[in-house]
């Protein structure tokens, strides 16, 4: 890929950032299309050529003219009862691949997630046949679903696009999972769900610029890879280790499956009776994403890709310590 030029959707949240900041150390003229004038400012700071503009409502084809290679990093990401993630994700990417198709862009990679997956039941390493669950965990399931069915519909018609399933990226500079968790200690309200005992797959954002750029070399047209750092650990190794870089421990407190599950439904369906005025302290679709196992099978990734980690668990988290 010598000097391709790049486009990424998203640029100044946290995966697109970090992509944009990956391919410019790469020698690649990057445009990051983003939503404000102060985003904007934050593009050009980091070595990018900024463009504004909303997935959902902006020409985008002009905005990409010249482009070679596009990343889609642009979504919605709430996580709540009444999220209007059904509808932005599969629409914003209906419309990000067309544009890439009229401005000539030659290659495509969607990033999407696990959570196309969920639906509150343990994924215990799940391949890339698995299919999509008949009644998907929340909004959010069901439009990146959606999402990449349009991505892989895209594929058969003829485009170059490879889709990307990483699971709870995390790494430097997040602003994302990281200070969440980091909140909910500080402020008493972290507990473990049935001890936290269960594992969890990870994807150190590093490893997932890494897998960009073999997807970009090495992926084939409509195909998903799923993507991890390795081995998983336990979701409360996982989240005691994230916690500890940042100089923070857990504690003890515990809280059991089953009452968990059955606060998300009773404040989704909360929600729905209200007509959006009431809702729970957790969404369905939190359940589904933190209380139950969820590890992803990486052999087609390593198979077709060429994938492994070049960030480790243990590397990662003393680079969060250093930057503490």
């Amino acid at each position: 890929m010598p000097e391709s030029h790049v486009f990424i959707t998203g640029a100044a949240g946290y995966v697109g950032r970090n992509l944009l900041r990956h391919f410019i150390a790469k020698g690649h003229p990057v445009t990051g299309l983003v939503r404000s004038p102060e985003a904007a400012e934050r593009v050009v700071s980091w070595g990018a050529r900024p463009v504004l503009g909303d997935m959902l409502t902006t020409d985008l084809a002009p905005l990409m003219s010249g482009a070679d290679m596009l990343i889609h990093a642009a979504a919605n990401v709430d996580h709540g009862a009444g999220s209007k993630a059904a509808s932005v994700n599969p629409d914003g990417t209906r419309r990000v691949l067309q544009a890439a198709d009229e401005a000539g862009v030659k290659a495509v990679v969607h990033i999407s997630t696990d959570s196309v997956l969920q639906d509150g039941r343990p994924l215990r390493n799940v391949d890339e046949t698995t299919p999509y669950p008949d009644h998907p965990a929340g909004a959010y399931s069901a439009g990146k679903a959606e999402a990449e069915r349009m991505a892989r519909n895209a594929a058969a018609r003829g485009q170059h696009v490879v889709i990307l399933r990483p699971r709870m990226v995390w790494g430097r500079d997040d602003t994302t999972a990281l200070p969440v968790l980091a909140d909910a200690v500080r402020s008493g309200k972290f507990a473990w769900i049935s001890g936290g005992g269960y594992r969890s797959s990870t994807l150190h954002i590093a490893n997932l610029c890494h897998a960009v750029d073999l997807a970009f070399t090495h992926g084939e047209r409509g195909e998903i890879y799923h993507i991890t750092d390795g081995p998983a650990h336990t979701f409360r190794e996982t989240v005691s280790g994230l916690l500890a870089s940042q100089g923070l421990e857990a504690g003890n407190k515990n809280v059991p499956r089953g009452a968990v599950r059955l606060i998300a439904r009773v404040g989704d369906g909360l929600y729905r009776l209200s007509g959006g005025k009431f809702s729970g302290p957790m969404s369905y679709q939190d359940y589904a994403t933190s209380a139950v196992e969820i590890t992803l099978d990486t052999q087609k990734a390593e198979r077709e890709l060429g994938y492994r980690p070049v960030m480790t668990w243990e590397e990662g988290l003393s680079e969060l310590r250093t930057l503490r």
